[in-house]
């Protein structure tokens, strides 16, 4: 998906709730003790490393329009 698409998701509160449940899923996934004991190959963690940034700079860029 393209940067700018992934922006336009973030600003719907479908996309808020979309990506907060692949947070959670993930997160699950990983505290598993079988997955916390196999190491992490270097692509991923600068794939993740390039999302947290892209997430990062999305909420430094204006004002949130969602609800709490």
């Amino acid at each position: 998906m393209q940067p700018e698409r992934q922006h336009q998701n973030w600003r719907s509160e479908a996309g808020s709730r979309l990506w907060l449940t692949g947070l959670i899923a993930a997160m699950k996934h990983a505290e598993r003790p079988e997955v916390r004991r196999q190491p992490v190959a270097p692509e991923i963690l600068r794939e993740l490393r390039a999302q947290l940034a892209l997430t990062a700079s999305f909420r430094t860029s204006g004002v949130s329009t969602l609800r709490h």
